[in-house]
């Protein structure tokens, strides 16, 4: 008597020839959709950026030049970034290496200085200066 095939479905209802649990190679349950990541950067984002600025009207065409502007000065840093990354032979980007590459391109952040970024430690040499003067 040759074997029968449920009627309500189940495993043994779903047999195909050849694939028997493997993986099918050819289908994909998600596509990655390549997209223009900076139109990440929103209208209202650019608002409030110009509102800081003191800005109080702000034209329709500056929302595309305000992300062409700001995909070109990320494009500068993370290359050098990467730069000095790949000089240190590591594959961690630090803070270091931001503040080095916003510093090449004549655009330093303060407060991020090694000698005044530890407060304590800044406490603790002075007070061994003061105590290696005595």
């Amino acid at each position: 008597m040759p074997p029968t095939i449920p009627q309500r479905g189940g495993p043994g209802g779903l047999k195909r020839p050849g694939v028997a649990g493997k993986t099918i190679v050819g289908a994909k349950r998600h596509r990655k959709i390549i997209k223009d990541c900076i139109r990440g950067i929103t209208k209202p984002a650019i608002r409030r950026l110009a509102r800081r600025g003191g800005v109080k009207r702000i034209s329709a065409g500056i929302y595309d030049e305000a992300r062409d502007a700001l995909k070109t000065f990320l494009t500068t840093v993370v290359r050098d970034v990467v730069t000095y990354t790949e000089y240190r032979n590591c594959k961690t980007a630090t803070t270091n290496d931001v503040i080095f590459a916003l510093k090449r391109l004549g655009r330093p952040i303060y407060g991020f200085d090694p000698e005044t970024h530890n407060s304590s430690r800044v406490k603790k040499m002075t007070s061994n200066a003061a105590q290696d003067a005595e």
